[in-house]
């Protein structure tokens, strides 16, 4: 047991390290050129993040999965964390038609906070029918987000018909 909590300690602070060096590295800004898809498409896509306190989620209806994230305050270390890990992997997320709604206000009582009802820092996964498919109350990794938009049925449904010709 002895020898093993070296190696233990090593592991952690290296995996720790990396992940500060990825956070480093990574991108802070979450657009995409017309190089990543066409010039058609980029038309079509809308700003993967998005912080309009006039946001609608019936406008996302069949189109996009809004993923709503609430705080109290935008330095919210929770917010921060969460729009961090966002912007690392923001492909991914892309993919999957997802678009980021952000409401750090929560005296301007939005449509959204009106309708989702969040306490302090709350993360809300819509499917695109609308439903409330998952609600956390601490950040979540884009891998994490995008596993779950995986078990959708809807989600399955889009990945079958992209491998039929």
């Amino acid at each position: 047991m002895t020898y093993r909590l070296p190696f233990v300690l090593i592991a952690i602070m290296a995996a720790s390290g990396a992940t500060a060096q990825a956070s480093e590295s990574a991108p802070k800004s979450a657009e995409i050129t017309t190089s990543e898809v066409g010039s058609e498409e980029a038309e079509n896509i809308p700003e993967l993040i998005q912080s309009d306190p006039n946001a609608r989620l019936e406008d996302f209806l069949w189109v996009n999965r809004p993923l709503v994230i609430f705080a109290d305050t935008d330095r919210d270390p929770r917010f921060a964390q969460q729009m961090d890990l966002i912007n690392a992997l923001p492909q991914e997320l892309i993919e999957r038609d997802v678009v980021v709604l952000t409401d750090t206000d929560p005296a301007a009582q939005s449509a959204l906070r009106e309708t989702l009802r969040p306490r302090g820092f709350t993360m809300v996964l819509l499917s695109k029918d609308g439903t409330v498919y998952l609600r956390k109350p601490q950040p979540w990794t884009v891998r994490e987000i995008s596993a779950s938009i995986d078990k959708l049925p809807l989600r399955q449904q889009e990945i079958r018909d992209r491998r039929e010709p």
